[in-house]
């Protein structure tokens, strides 16, 4: 089968296995078909060699989290995120019926209504304890969402498909934290709907790119940033440029920024705050941490806002949650985080931040207390006695 991957991409990994420590599905399991650079040996074996895609060979792939934390340890530059993306979208053409559960999960994301209503359902659900457990559908689930809000044209707030519907008081803790810095903000709201990410993660990337062009259309009426407070989001769209291959999806590219990484450079614009009392352990996102390379910013922007600001000491690793791959791999995704609760035991927070929804909704699902960086810092604007008002940005 040709796996249509480009041939230099595949021969950049020379096999060396500095990628072994940062993979955690071969952390959790020691299997070398389950590391990137086994899986790189497949996909060799297949599009070089001809080789069967069995039973075996299509699960090595599809238990990929796609966290990217191979990405940075590799000293040879491997795109390994590319290479198992065209993967799994070649496999998911192949063989359409090895994604009709991800199709079907998917499907409701870009219908924002049906969305909405699909999870106030869920919600009742859980409050009911009628939810299955594997699907980790918190007791919180809002069965009403406060509207959203327009307070000027500075940036836009991108409020997506999921998050919106389950964790929309993230957005809202989000636009007032960027108001406080003195800018006014737009949220896309059902303008639009879904950014994609989850889609391309399951090989469906031909719906990501219906999406990006969408959303590109939605959003080209100016060229004011566009900030995003989910992690794995941010990242498809920083990405846009790369999938579609055209100038326009560079522009709209380069117009993304990660919520935390914009705010970093404004941070000087927020009103002096007294600390809350709490020790905040940080929780990087994969996909903050390993593909936007931005995760610094999380801590600049914490720092002033809490007591103790303490780091975990498991270098990143991915926490299991992989979009919708706590829901599909629930026990692998189960043995990966259980590393993850061990290295916040040790660190002992109150609460930890967390810069992606499903990474915040898949460790919450075992008990631990986390909270959005936007969330932490907007509660501190609102319980500090004493607060320096922002100066109104330069137009």
């Amino acid at each position: 089968m040709d796996l249509h991957l480009d041939p230099d991409e595949l021969n950049a990994c020379v096999q060396c296995g500095l990628c072994l420590p940062h993979c955690p599905t071969y952390r959790v399991s020691g299997d070398e078909t389950l590391s990137p650079r086994g899986r790189i040996q497949l996909m060799r074996e297949v599009q070089l060699r001809g080789a069967p895609v069995t039973v075996e060979v299509r699960a090595s792939f599809e238990t990929c989290v796609q966290c990217r934390g191979c990405e940075p340890a590799c000293p040879s530059g491997v795109p390994y995120g590319h290479l198992i993306e065209k993967t799994r979208e070649t496999l998911a053409r192949e063989a359409p019926g090895s994604t009709r559960w991800s199709r079907l999960l998917l499907a409701p994301l870009g219908r924002p209504g049906l969305l909405r209503l699909g999870s106030s359902a869920l919600a009742v659900a859980a409050r009911l304890r009628l939810a299955p457990k594997r699907f980790g559908v918190p007791t919180s689930l809002p069965v009403r969402r406060r509207p959203h809000t327009t307070s000027g044209d500075d940036v836009y707030l991108f409020t997506g498909c999921v998050m919106d519907a389950w964790q929309r008081d993230v957005h809202i803790a989000g636009q007032r934290v960027i108001e406080a810095a003195g800018f006014g903000v737009t949220p896309t709201g059902d303008a639009a709907p879904c950014c994609g990410a989850l889609h391309s993660h399951a090989g469906l990337t031909d719906t990501t790119r219906r999406f990006a062009e969408n959303m590109i259309a939605a959003l080209r009426v100016d060229d004011r940033p566009i900030l995003v407070d989910s992690a794995g989001c941010g990242a498809a769209m920083k990405d846009y440029g790369r999938l579609l291959g055209t100038r326009e999806a560079d522009a709209f590219s380069a117009r993304v920024f990660d919520i935390q990484e914009w705010l970093a450079l404004h941070v000087d614009r927020l009103p002096v705050v007294e600390p809350l009392d709490l020790t905040v352990a940080v929780q990087d996102p994969c996909h903050l941490r390993h593909v936007q390379r931005v995760h610094e910013a999380t801590r600049i922007v914490l720092a002033p806002m809490v007591r103790d600001l303490v780091e975990l000491d498991d270098e990143g690793l991915c926490c299991g949650a992989g979009g919708a791959y706590s829901l599909l791999q629930p026990e692998l995704a189960g043995e990966i985080r259980g590393r993850k609760l061990g290295s916040i035991a040790r660190a002992a927070p109150d609460v930890v931040a967390s810069a992606n929804p499903g990474c915040s909704m898949h460790l919450g699902a075992a008990g631990v207390a986390t909270m959005h960086p936007m969330e932490l810092i907007a509660r501190a604007l609102d319980v500090s006695p004493a607060r320096t008002p922002a100066a109104p940005p330069p137009r």
